[in-house]
């Protein structure tokens, strides 16, 4: 039973921040959160900016939270570099993801940054304290709908084109065209070092071993014109 008392002593609570740009959505999680014994939200955030001066306050307060309940869609800084960024900062604190977005890549996304949970916005008040509380625990909780696509993903993976994420097919174009990992990188705005590791996420998927058949296969997708003699 929540807040049970053990042997005299009171169970400390899970701190949780919200992090979401509408402000009544925010409000709707808190009212629900506050009335659990088990649960105490700490703090709130409008977007990954603002959460990481938060919990930088926070972790000089001596009073960081346990789960951070976080969106994906936000300005300023968008969920999953936020994620990322509290991951390397504050590997204690765990995450959980809750959004309106199931695409396969945003959850792929969000899990490979250090999510310990996904969850979709129409789940139930009870899923969402059920994924804080297994983040908690250092477990992971994911949305029935998610866990059914990565188990599909695992059945059946997709193969050609359909394994490519859309940055992965956007850098697939700029190699048909002939450029550089360095042009690749000033053009979507990543590093080199990043801009080397989606090409090679690109030839892997693809099982190609060089960029000259990964850009005659975009010719042939119809991605790019084909080259008039």
């Amino acid at each position: 039973m929540n807040g049970a008392v053990v042997n005299g002593a009171v169970p400390r609570r899970t701190r949780v921040v919200i992090v979401d740009d509408h402000a009544v959505v925010r409000r709707g999680i808190r009212a629900y959160l506050e009335v659990l014994d088990d649960m105490e939200v700490a703090e709130e955030a409008a977007n990954g900016q603002e959460a990481l001066a938060r919990l930088e306050w926070m972790a000089v307060n001596q009073c960081m939270p346990d789960v951070v309940l976080m969106d994906l869609l936000m300005p300023k800084m968008d969920g999953a570099t936020t994620i990322g960024a509290i991951k390397k900062r504050y590997p204690e604190v765990q995450i959980v993801v809750l959004t309106s977005f199931g695409e396969m890549e945003r959850v792929h996304a969000a899990l490979a940054q250090g999510a310990a949970g996904y969850l979709l916005k129409d789940a139930e008040p009870g899923e969402v304290v059920s994924a804080i509380r297994a983040a908690a625990r250092d477990e992971v909780f994911l949305d029935p709908a998610v866990a059914r696509g990565l188990t599909q993903e695992i059945v059946s993976p997709p193969t050609g084109l359909a394994a490519l994420t859309g940055r992965e097919r956007d850098v697939l174009v700029l190699v048909a065209e002939g450029w550089t990992n360095q042009q690749i990188a000033d053009e979507l705005v990543i590093s080199e070092r990043t801009a080397r590791t989606h090409v090679s996420n690109v030839l892997r998927k693809l099982r190609m071993t060089s960029r000259t058949q990964a850009a005659l296969f975009a010719v042939q997708q119809g991605l790019v014109p084909r080259q008039r003699p």
